[in-house]
């Protein structure tokens, strides 16, 4: 045997010994609800399509019309012929909906993140990142080669203490957090970490992938905070949006720079025009319906409401269960019962922190919601998020 798969055999057998091990399984998304696995339907609790957009007519044909005006892909990079105009057109539109003067579309969330914090941050720069934030903010910290620090999930009085300790010897400094955080639900003060950020000449990058459709009437979490002034609010296209790709929204000058020197975007083929027309056509539904764009939330709170759990700040409700394999069996039992709640475990979360992350979106009805209540009860007594 190689080497190289004795490490791979040995990494694996210690990943299943804990539970830990992931694996693939076909899904077969029959709706923006139902999704088919081993031959079974599944109402899902645990995709991101939180608005059903992936599957609303006109998006679909939206990304149709696309394919049949530009071809499958782009073609190359966009610096060389992939910027087709649906991509120009997008990036106005994601600048208006957030209130910035400019925005910059990547392949995706993560692609944004591991090329844009590069692009501002050097060896000579201080990054603070919140301990929970999601991992490609973490990646494109440390491809930055800045002075990385993490500072408490959501603690403001760390965070002073860390800029009054290390901000005087740093170039620039940049902080770095999720605006809705995807594995607990919560939402960053981002009023508070505005101004912080604005005392010390610190730069806020907000990744907003579970804020854009469903907090903030749509316009996402920087708008729940009216105060809150954010120059970097980055998300992602894969969520609300329903489709596929990445953004940063901030000043003309501040965009002009990323689409010079950001690897991710000089170096990748330009996102496909099906996936620019459907988020168009997805980001026309946010802005016409702002009901739509509640309702997740407001099913969220029902379930919390349901079951004594504190009341939830977005869609995303996660039930703590302790050790991977209790979280594994959790799920297990629950699909028994035709419900998919995937049970998400380290290094998603921190360690004895595996769970069930229940996302709910517009199309679960109130009835879909009270029988999940009912099903998972037994984990949301014995959680640490009851009330």
């Amino acid at each position: 045997m190689l080497s190289l798969d004795a490490f791979a055999e040995a990494k694996l057998a210690d990943l299943g010994a804990r539970s830990l091990r992931r694996t693939l399984t076909a899904t077969h998304r029959l709706d923006g609800l139902w999704v088919e696995r081993g031959g079974r339907r599944l109402l899902s609790f645990s995709c991101n399509d939180y608005l059903n957009l992936s599957h609303h007519p006109a998006v679909k044909s939206a990304a149709i019309t696309a394919v049949e005006a530009y071809g499958v892909g782009a073609g190359a990079s966009r610096l060389v012929t992939g910027d087709h105009p649906l991509l120009g057109e997008l990036e106005a539109r994601l600048a208006r909906l957030k209130g910035t003067e400019a925005a910059c579309v990547f392949g995706s969330g993560y692609l944004t993140n591991s090329g844009v914090i590069p692009t501002l941050a050097s060896p000579e720069d201080l990054i603070l990142i919140d301990a929970l934030a999601h991992a490609c903010l973490w990646s494109g910290a440390k491809l930055s080669g800045a002075k990385v620090l993490s500072f408490r999930h959501n603690d403001i009085a760390h965070l002073v203490e860390l800029l009054g300790q290390h901000r005087a010897g740093a170039r620039h400094a940049l902080v770095a957090t999720d605006g809705v955080f995807s594995m607990d639900g919560d939402l960053a003060p981002l009023d508070r970490l505005s101004a912080l950020c604005e005392a010390h000449d610190a730069w806020l990058l907000s990744d907003d992938a579970h804020g854009l459709g469903v907090v903030g009437s749509g316009r996402g979490s920087t708008h729940v905070f009216p105060d809150a002034r954010v120059p970097l609010q980055m998300g992602t296209l894969s969520k609300a949006v329903g489709g596929y790709g990445g953004y940063l929204c901030a000043s003309r000058t501040v965009i002009d720079l990323v689409k010079t020197r950001a690897r991710s975007f000089v170096f990748t083929t330009g996102l496909p025009p099906a996936s620019a027309g459907a988020a168009i056509a997805a980001l026309d539904l946010i802005e016409a319906d702002r009901d739509l764009c509640a309702q997740p939330l407001a099913r969220a709170r029902l379930f919390a409401a349901a079951l004594g759990l504190p009341q939830p700040q977005s869609p995303i409700v996660p039930l703590i269960v302790g050790a991977p394999e209790a979280a594994l069996e959790a799920s297990a039992r629950l699909e028994a019962q035709s419900l998919l709640v995937v049970a998400i475990r380290p290094p998603s979360v921190p360690a004895g922190t595996a769970r069930l992350r229940i996302a709910f979106t517009a199309g679960h009805s109130e009835a879909d919601v009270l029988r999940l209540a009912e099903a998972v009860r037994p984990w949301a007594d014995a959680s640490p998020k009851a009330a």
